[in-house]
């Protein structure tokens, strides 16, 4: 409902959750579709564009709070593309049901096709996860990935 706004508006959506029974919070994570660092001044058009969409749709009974942010540096990854980006960075991973044994993995992000990520465990070997199946991965905050993000921030003279 909120993906055709956002892509207008040049963002793409990373992750929409609904969180809470008594006054639910609409939570909104994006990033820019161009690839460039997301600012403050974003959220707050989201927020309103966004705002304004839910207002007349009205998909969810009662008050609501919207919450709009970035993915930031310790992001989920939540499509493809995230994993595709971020190869070579640390990641956790939780599945719904288990691969090769087990529900959680850790280790370095190898690449992802349509239905299968790709991950380097931290004890050794490969192993493919399927996205179906998959119920969170986040990259894990590491002195790379700080080093990668501000690499991405443009510098003021």
């Amino acid at each position: 409902m909120v993906m055709p706004t956002l892509l207008d508006m040049g963002f793409e959506l990373v992750r929409a959750a609904v969180l809470g029974r008594e006054r639910p919070t609409v939570q909104i994570m994006a990033d820019r579709a161009d690839g460039a660092l997301i600012t403050v001044e974003d959220c707050e058009a989201i927020s309103r564009a966004v705002g304004a969409v839910l207002d007349v749709a009205d998909p969810i009974p009662g008050n609501w709070t919207l919450e709009v942010s970035s993915a930031g540096i310790d992001r989920p990854l939540t499509r493809v593309k995230d994993w595709n980006r971020f190869a070579g960075h640390r990641v956790r991973v939780e599945m719904n049901l288990p691969v090769e044994g087990r529900k959680r993995a850790n280790g370095v992000v190898l690449g992802a096709d349509a239905e299968i990520a790709r991950l380097r465990l931290d004890e050794g070997g490969d192993i493919e996860l399927p996205f179906a199946d998959m119920r969170r991965a986040k990259l894990v905050l590491t002195d790379e990935l700080i080093a990668a993000t501000a690499a991405q921030i443009p510098t003021t003279n």
